[in-house]
């Protein structure tokens, strides 16, 4: 073995037992349950036109279970093992100490697994696939990732928890990635985990054109309406224990138990991780990302202004700290993808006004963050009318986050200017923007569709029609350029 090519014996050992199929051992921990994003990810890796799969999303959702998944179903449809190479970067340091420790691991698997070049194997159409797990926390893996796809012609599915990290390395691999992002389950898996049934997803999988037919939107609300038990059911759920997989694979837990494990494993880990694992030579503190992360929770679906911020964490943190400093914490945040920040709408000729829009990736993070449960679900919502505004709040964020997950759509919200009134979201999809408004009360009125239709009537904005995201069946309006439709029917659109 060559010198470049030789390990540190520890360190062999540990690579050696993150891949046990090499002995005839089976993949471990593989849950039975995949979750929506397995099938385009098993595709993708399979035979995409791009030969490296992103999957990204907040921790906790289940990417490493996916992996597992997809590493498994290879072996069963009789990939050789010696094929599959999977290198996790969560906890193993002395990765981060080797210069290129991608390209040199890939070198010794070749050399004293395989047995022979990668670039052979590939020749004969039998290329190796390499499986990253949290890639962000190495540097520079896309570029050494890039060479094994384009020297050793190699198959991959990177996973990461870090967006602005992970999308550093999809611009070093452009054109050699798709990218698919992962958040925590969609309604129909929790109708899945809750024993409720399949349901197939309603948006068709070949782009978004589709939702510029208002059609399209009176479609989704009648198969809302025809799955109405089915959709109840689980948005019940959701609404009272959020959407990350630990929470319904564990319904027997108590809440408490369940808090505990998102502020430990989701939230902290975050904070105190990710936040260590920055760019060299930024100052860090853990104290004001935890008080930035409490606003963002307590102004939920909200677009504070700099000063609300600045007065808050001053208050708090009982120090002058300037708006740049707490900008760089949101933007953290929305890395981490445990909050989204959606911007305003930037229009032609016209700079952008108006402060970000926060959306957290569950509202279950913020009830175990604050200790403070707030119910969605009409029916629970009922017997706590005081909790009604707040809920508001926490169902915009919940259609903020859900929009801006679907990757390639532009979602931005629109800041009241002098003579238009805000509008809660837009969606952009080439030429034409979509208003959507969301009116979370038990009853809605035509006045309450008064943003949306001064959208739809100023011809410069393009927007022929607009969405309306209720609490309730029953239509707000009965102006034809609106469609109306609940909020747990707007989460079956995925």
């Amino acid at each position: 073995m060559t010198l470049l090519h030789m390990l540190d014996s520890g360190l062999e050992r540990a690579i050696r037992e993150m891949n046990p199929w090499w002995r005839g051992e089976p993949v471990p921990g593989v849950a039975p349950f995949r979750r929506w994003a397995f099938e385009p990810v098993m595709k993708g890796v399979r035979d995409g036109l791009a030969p490296t799969v992103l999957l990204r999303g907040p921790r906790q959702v289940g990417k490493t279970t996916l992996q597992l998944q997809v590493i498994d179903q290879l072996l069963r449809d009789g990939v050789v093992p010696q094929r599959i190479l999977r290198l996790q970067f969560d906890e193993l340091a002395p990765l981060r100490a080797m210069p290129t420790p991608v390209l040199q691991i890939a070198y010794w698997f070749a050399e004293q697994v395989r047995r022979e070049s990668l670039t052979l194997a590939a020749s004969r159409g039998e290329p190796v696939f390499v499986f990253l797990d949290e890639a962000q926390n190495l540097p520079d893996w896309a570029p050494q990732l890039k060479n094994l796809v384009d020297v050793s012609g190699v198959r991959g599915l990177v996973t990461g928890s870090s967006a602005l990290r992970i999308e550093a390395g999809r611009d070093s691999l452009a054109g050699r990635v798709s990218t698919i992002e992962m958040g925590p389950l969609l309604l129909r898996e929790i109708a899945q985990f809750r024993g409720l049934g399949e349901l197939v997803s309603y948006l068709p999988p070949n782009g978004y054109g589709s939702l510029k037919e208002k059609g399209f939107w009176l479609g989704l609300r009648a198969f809302g309406e025809a799955h109405r038990g089915y959709r109840r059911e689980a948005f019940r759920a959701f609404s009272e224990r959020g959407a990350y997989p630990l929470a319904h694979v564990r319904a027997d837990r108590p809440w408490e138990e369940v808090a505990e494990f998102l502020n430990e494993t989701v939230i902290r880990r975050a904070i105190q991780h990710d936040l260590r694992l920055g760019p060299r030579g930024q100052k860090r503190d853990a104290a004001l990302l935890e008080e930035v992360f409490r606003l963002a929770c307590r102004y939920i679906g909200q677009s504070p202004a700099q000063s609300l911020y600045l007065d808050e964490v001053r208050r708090a943190m009982h120090a002058s700290i300037g708006w740049q400093r707490i900008l760089a914490y949101l933007r953290f945040l929305d890395g981490t993808l445990l909050l989204r920040l959606i911007e305003p709408l930037e229009l032609r000729l016209k700079k952008r006004r108006g402060a970000t829009k926060l959306c957290l990736c569950d509202h279950a993070l913020r009830a175990a963050w604050l200790q403070e449960l707030v119910p969605l679900d009409p029916d629970a919502l009922a017997v706590q009318p005081h909790l009604a505004d707040l809920a508001g709040r926490i169902a915009e964020s919940v259609t903020g986050y859900f929009l801006r997950s679907m990757v390639g759509l532009q979602v931005a919200h629109f800041p009241e200017r002098a003579a238009e009134p805000e509008v809660d979201f837009v969606l952009t999809i080439g030429e034409q923007r979509i208003p959507v408004e969301v009116k979370y009360r038990r009853q809605v009125s035509h006045n309450d569709t008064l943003a949306l239709r001064a959208m739809i009537e100023r011809t410069v904005y393009r927007a022929p029609f607009g969405i309306l995201v209720t609490q309730q069946e029953e239509p707000g309006t009965d102006d034809p350029r609106i469609v109306s439709l609940p909020l747990s029917t707007l989460l079956l659109l995925r």
